[in-house]
């Protein structure tokens, strides 16, 4: 038996208040979802103006981060496992709707364990790139010096 770290509700709050700065900074209209380690929703919003398929996108990209424990942008990357060459090529067939290979999903890993992820849908790549981290910084800033979080775009666990 183990213990284990469980994402909370206030935690996923702060993520999604920091996201929406970040965004409103990057000029974006962004949809920001936050998921447990079991690719459940704990909280997500969709901006005002954001695109009405972003929380569908959000969430593929929170649940795949999760549940792969690996930045979905990783996926396609030159010799990355959803490329042509790649052994994980046509993953995202697997589970049509839930499966995300591009940029936007990032695993939410503290003290090296993966708690859960959040997606990011809206903005370019860049800009969902710099929301999803902001999200990523505003939890350990919650979590303070006890706890480390991975707040680069490329974590692979």
């Amino acid at each position: 038996m183990r213990s284990v770290l469980k994402l909370e509700l206030e935690e996923a709050k702060a993520m999604i208040e920091a996201a929406k700065r970040a965004a409103a900074e990057a000029k974006a209209l962004e949809t920001i979802c936050i998921v447990d380690d079991g690719g459940y929703v704990v909280a997500m919003e969709r901006m005002n103006g954001a695109r009405i398929t972003g929380p569908e996108i959000a969430v593929a990209k929170a649940f795949t981060a999760s549940g792969h424990k690996r930045s979905t942008h990783l996926f396609n990357q030159p010799g990355g496992p959803a490329t042509t060459t790649g052994e994980a090529f046509g993953i995202h067939a697997m589970m049509p709707g839930k499966f995300a290979i591009f940029v936007g999903g990032f695993p939410i890993v503290v003290n090296g364990e993966v708690v859960g992820g959040v997606g990011v849908s809206g903005g370019n790549g860049e800009q969902d790139t710099a929301v999803g981290t902001a999200a990523l910084r505003a939890l350990q800033e919650a979590l303070g010096p006890e706890y480390e979080v991975a707040t680069q775009a490329d974590i692979k666990k």
